[in-house]
C-alpha cells in the first residue's frame, strides 16, 4: 500500500510539474486548459482535462496564476504569475495577434480606476481586466 501512495504522489508531482513548466513557457501569453492538455499530450505526458482544472484550481488558490474570460474564447483563460505577485492588482494589455501579454502596472490605470469609480460607482477588477491591443512587434 505505501508503494502505491508513493507511486501517487510522484505522478501527482509529475503532473504538477508538467503542467508549471509549460506556464513558465508561456508566462507572457494567456492559455487554456485545453492548451495545456493538447501541448502536454504532444510532449509524451498522458494528462486529461479534469487534471489539469484541478491543478489550476490550486495554482490559482495559491497565487501563481490569474483566471479571467475572454469575450472571443469560450473557455477560462489563464496567465501564469509567480514573479509577478502584483498581477491581481494591476491591468493588463494582451495583443491580439501574436497573444503576448504586457503588465501595465502603471499609476495611470489607477487614476483612471478612480475616476470610471466616481462617475459610474463601478470598481474596476485589475487583476482580471484586459485592455485588446496590437504590440509593436504585431503592427
Amino acid at each position: 500500500m505505501r508503494r502505491a501512495g508513493v507511486m501517487q504522489t510522484e505522478y501527482k508531482t509529475k503532473t504538477r510539474n508538467a503542467i508549471i513548466e509549460y506556464m513558465k513557457r508561456h508566462a507572457e501569453a494567456r492559455f487554456t486548459a485545453r492548451d495545456i492538455v493538447e501541448a502536454l499530450n504532444k510532449d509524451g505526458v498522458d494528462i486529461d482535462r479534469s487534471t489539469i482544472y484541478r491543478n489550476l484550481e490550486r495554482l490559482g488558490n495559491e497565487g501563481k496564476l490569474v483566471r479571467y474570460k475572454e469575450s472571443d474564447v469560450n473557455a477560462a483563460c489563464y496567465q501564469y504569475t509567480e514573479g509577478h505577485e502584483a498581477c491581481n492588482r494591476h491591468m493588463h494589455a494582451q495583443c491580439e495577434v501574436c497573444g503576448r501579454i504586457f503588465h501595465l502596472d502603471s499609476d495611470i490605470f489607477e487614476k483612471m480606476g478612480q475616476e470610471i469609480k466616481d462617475e459610474y460607482g463601478i470598481t474596476i477588477d485589475y487583476g482580471k481586466t484586459v485592455i485588446m491591443c496590437r504590440c509593436k512587434n504585431c503592427k
